[in-house]
């Protein structure tokens, strides 16, 4: 793990290569040292239906949430939560610049009693 979820409204789809933001967020949830390779999932998902501050239909967002099993330090995870939220910031940067846009990111874990898993992705990749 981890599971990296971004919502998204709709109106930045035009904007953003969400495929190369995805890959970005991979790739700096890998650079953290603190997951396994083959247990990081990202993903996308657009949100046709929303309502933004004073309703104006320029203003846009990203949410990311990402859950993990539980059993890192606060540290390891403040570390995490501090570099994928900038590869986030910093991919974005250009588009921060020139509209409305609010950039989130929660880290939550999930109880591994709770939540019960089946990976064979390490069987089928190098370096996991």
């Amino acid at each position: 793990m981890p599971h990296l979820s971004i919502e998204y409204s709709a109106n930045l789809e035009s904007e953003i290569d969400m495929a190369a933001f995805c890959d970005r967020l991979r790739e700096a949830a890998i650079e953290t040292g603190a997951f396994a390779k083959a247990g990081i999932r990202v993903r996308a998902i657009r949100c046709e239906h929303y309502a933004i501050a004073d309703g104006s239909p320029g203003h846009g967002f990203i949410d990311m949430s990402v859950r993990l099993r539980g059993g890192r330090t606060l540290d390891v995870r403040k570390a995490a939560t501090e570099a994928i939220f900038a590869a986030a910031r910093d991919h974005l940067a250009d588009l921060i610049k020139t509209r409305p846009i609010a950039l989130s990111l929660e880290m939550r874990d999930i109880d591994p009693e709770l939540s019960p898993k089946l990976n064979t992705i390490r069987d089928h990749i190098d370096g996991a």
